[in-house]
């Protein structure tokens, strides 16, 4: 289970008027308990959105407050945490660090008990469940955007984490690629987070958040919370 309680994330900013440095909120306070299999968090560009993302997986910590993975807390426990919450960002190439796509999810097996040679077997089984057996040796600048996001969530999920989050993954995608990404996110048996500007995508989770200037505004069945966004955004439901 993913808790947060009473979480405050600020940041200093520079005063426009040149005086000295200003706290600025990002998000919160937020209280939460996520327990559904299946969670989009929907918002305006600067909501606040990608930083509760990062908040579940200790990429960004608490002002205040404390955020815990099934007990496990983001800050004191952050190397645990990671180990169990995988992380996909929008841009793929963020995360690809390899040349190949097979050398890039063996790396991140590395921290496995495993030899080199039972490494790349098990890269090379990852990327056959995602459909990229033929690009496993190719140079990962030939794949496509859709081919790349496959290998940064292959090699995230090679690693067999409990809880996915995902930070816009078919943004950068056309309509074919986040059908494809979006019916992976759906099939898989862990809890994933996803962060979206897809609204059908958004449709098909259990449950939507929607943070609207560093607030939960919205929180519950995907409909309702889908028409609170639509409604905040000017578009007629």
């Amino acid at each position: 289970m993913i808790e947060l309680d009473d979480v405050l994330v600020t940041a200093w900013s520079p005063d426009p008027a040149g005086g000295e440095d200003v706290v600025v909120r990002l998000l919160g306070p937020v209280s939460l308990r996520l327990t559904e299999r299946r969670i989009a968090v929907v918002g305006a560009n600067g909501s606040g959105k990608s930083t509760l993302a990062r908040l579940l997986n200790g990429l960004v910590l608490p002002s205040r407050g404390t955020v815990r993975v099934d007990g496990l807390d983001t800050a004191r426990d952050g190397a645990a945490v990671r180990r169990g919450v995988g992380f996909v960002f929008t841009d793929p190439d963020a995360q690809i660090v390899m040349p190949t796509p097979v050398e890039d999810v063996a790396l991140s097996l590395r921290r496995l008990d495993l030899t080199a040679d039972e490494r790349t077997a098990a890269a090379r089984a990852a990327l056959a469940r995602f459909g990229l057996t033929g690009r496993a040796d190719v140079p990962v600048h030939a794949l496509s955007g859709g081919q790349r996001q496959l290998l940064a969530l292959a090699s995230v999920l090679a690693t067999e984490p409990h809880v996915l989050v995902c930070d816009e993954p078919t943004t950068l995608l056309d309509l074919r690629w986040r059908r494809v990404v979006d019916d992976l996110l759906d099939g898989l048996e862990q809890q994933v987070v996803v962060v979206t500007h897809d609204l059908d995508a958004a449709l098909r989770a259990d449950r939507v958040l929607v943070v609207d200037d560093g607030t939960v505004v919205a929180d519950g069945d995907p409909a309702d919370a889908v028409a609170t966004y639509r409604r905040l955004m000017g578009v007629s439901v």
